[in-house]
């Protein structure tokens, strides 16, 4: 009996550590994604004052039109802030049913799914053929939010966040979601941004797989300043695109935690906000004004886990 019952207190004893260990555990990884969160809604918040410090036309110490990301550095860990104009998207509600298709099927890469996406779209949005402006009605009715796109048929979460693909070498790059390429306040027909408009974009209008693949990897390290440097990597292919947005920027940011040992954590939190930027001379000095605020986004920066040689801020393959 003796025995018995110590096996038995042994088996409690096991399990209950087991218990305890797991929740410690657990209780840890929520409290590195608070701090990673926080990590995120702050740069997220520092970003914003960058620009209210530049303005579209400011110094390259803070922001201008012509800056696409921010890399800050915390004694916790890193964060990159992506500046997305919104010009650089095909604006969901007005654009041209062809130019939605074309994209759709970058995205995609399957002709009958982006048909039917296309198709769901083409029944809500504002387009030629249905009212200009906006109505209230469950049919034919604009999107006020981009996530709207969810509930159109065909529509998948690959295919609206993004997924990774390979290229001509064999290697996965991000080709970005529809979330990248359409938006509520985008462009109806263009020119798009060149420093945010995503692969799938630039491959729609005109952009080959190489060159789109070697046009972000540019941008990335120093943002393209006019279109005579894109003409070197597109060639001819430049009709549709500009550089600079308007005044529509969407800022993403994608946190990181340090560990003890200085090597970056796998624990990230990704935040965004949506803002506009106003006339200095109007609206000083709160020229950026928040549209949307999202305490939880996503980037496909943020989900490859760093391997050997990562640097914050570059894209992992």
């Amino acid at each position: 009996m003796v025995l018995w019952l110590s096996a038995a207190l042994a088996a409690i004893a096991l399990s209950v550590s087991v218990t305890v260990r797991a929740e410690t555990e657990h209780v840890s990884t929520s409290a590195d994604g608070l701090r990673a969160w926080y990590l995120a809604t702050g740069s997220v918040e520092r970003a914003i004052q960058y620009m209210i410090w530049g303005g579209l036309e400011g110094p390259d110490r803070y922001w201008n039109r012509r800056k696409s990301r921010f890399s800050f550095t915390y004694p916790s860990g890193n964060a990159v802030v992506e500046v997305i104009a919104e010009s650089g998207k095909l604006n969901v509600n007005t654009s041209n049913p062809a130019d939605l298709l074309r994209v759709i099927s970058a995205v995609t890469g399957d002709p009958t799914q982006a048909g039917q996406i296309a198709s769901g779209l083409n029944g809500r949005a504002a387009g030629p053929g249905l009212t200009a402006f906006p109505t209230f009605q469950p049919r034919g009715a604009s999107f006020q939010e981009i996530e709207e796109l969810l509930t159109v048929p065909g529509m998948t979460p690959e295919v609206f966040y993004g997924n990774y693909i390979t290229d001509a070498n064999g290697r996965l790059y991000a080709r970005g979601g529809l979330q990248d390429c359409l938006s509520v306040w985008g462009s109806a027909a263009g020119p798009y941004d060149i420093n945010s408009a995503s692969p799938a974009m630039l491959e729609a209008f005109g952009a080959s797989e190489q060159a789109a693949v070697q046009l972000v990897e540019r941008r990335k390290v120093t943002p393209f300043r006019d279109m005579n440097d894109v003409a070197g990597v597109l060639g001819s292919n430049t009709g549709r695109f500009r550089v600079g947005g308007n005044t529509i920027y969407t800022l993403r940011a994608t946190a990181r935690l340090r560990l003890p040992n200085g090597s970056p954590s796998e624990v990230v939190r990704t935040a965004s906000a949506v803002v506009k930027v106003l006339d200095p001379l109007l609206y000083a000095p709160n020229t950026v004004h928040v549209l949307r605020f999202h305490d939880d986004a996503w980037s496909q920066d943020a989900v490859a886990p760093p391997g050997p040689g990562y640097v914050p801020g570059e894209a992992r393959r």
